[in-house]
């Protein structure tokens, strides 16, 4: 039960619940192996129709094929396509996506806004009919949008309402708006990770922080130590080579102290067999401790 700090928000009789979803998603090691399946909505179909993506990922079912023989942690996704195709996975462990926008309107045209879909008693009450594997929750922000006033309120509640039930608290933090320069400036990170330890979260998904450019290990210190005993994941992006990705991976967790990864492409692009090997190499490194050369061994070689 590594890194696990109860929050002062679960109730005492909700405390084991809590621990139980907790380890669940964690294996154990504090760190979150997030299979994100969001992207139906948030990219439409360009992440999943297209030169270099498998023919398999143009159907919905592609990614819950994936998740339910892969090693991971949570496959978040939205609950409507939970309740679609749940039935037919009901082992994956779930991480309800409770907003979502699409990606039509530009930032600079409109300042972005998610609202939310469904509530926590909604969850609840899917969790308790189906009787599926569901962990947590996932909640969207875009810092700088004009907007961002209703999405911070509804986060911070749909937080507490998730640890009233037991259950993990995840959020999406990305600034967005007429007003940001650089989504990948290391600062304003930063800033959107000490948001997220404002609001009681778990875990918080960020943007990778950047240096002209290009990936700098020693900028993840900063946000780590913003984000306190919220821990950070830092998206997976678009896809790349399989050691690399291993690599950066590795510093990011050994390095940089962040505490997983929420990864879709990098993921559910390649062909199934390869698919399920990179979730396993991505599991093996985030949850296992392994170093990226022996992922790369295990499932690659």
């Amino acid at each position: 039960m590594k890194n696990l700090i109860i929050p002062a928000d679960v109730p005492k009789g909700k405390v084991s619940q809590y621990v139980e979803n907790y380890n669940k998603a964690t294996g154990g090691s504090g760190r979150l192996m997030l299979f994100a399946g969001d992207q139906k909505v948030e990219h439409l179909n360009n992440d999943f129709y297209g030169e270099g993506i498998t023919d398999e990922d143009a159907k919905p079912g592609y990614l819950f094929k994936v998740a339910s023989q892969a090693y991971i942690g949570v496959f978040a996704t939205q609950m409507g396509l939970i309740s679609r195709y749940g039935n037919q996975y009901n082992k994956i462990p779930y991480l309800v996506k409770l907003n979502s926008k699409t990606n039509i309107v530009p930032v600079d045209e409109s300042a972005p806004i998610s609202r939310l879909w469904f509530d926590i008693d909604d969850v609840m009450t899917l969790k308790n009919n189906s009787g599926l594997n569901i962990l947590g929750v996932g909640y969207t922000i875009y810092l700088g949008s004009e907007h961002e006033n209703i999405m911070l309120q509804e986060a911070a509640q749909t937080i507490f309402k998730a640890h009233q039930e037991g259950m993990l608290a995840v959020l999406w933090i990305y600034p967005k708006g007429k007003y940001i320069k650089d989504e990948h400036d290391s600062h304003l990170i930063a800033g959107a990770a000490g948001v997220a330890a404002a609001l009681g979260a778990d875990f918080v998904k960020l943007k990778v922080p950047f240096i002209n450019g290009k990936f700098d290990v020693k900028l993840l210190k900063e946000v780590t130590a913003a984000a306190g005993n919220t821990g950070v994941l830092c998206e997976g992006g678009a896809k790349v080579a399989e050691k690399d990705f291993l690599r950066e991976l590795y510093d990011q967790i050994h390095f940089g102290n962040t505490r997983g990864n929420g990864t879709g492409r990098n993921i559910h692009q390649r062909s199934f067999d390869e698919a399920v090997k990179m979730a396993n190499a991505i599991y093996s490194v985030t949850i296992e401790g392994k170093t990226a050369e022996e992922a790369w061994q295990t499932y690659f070689e």
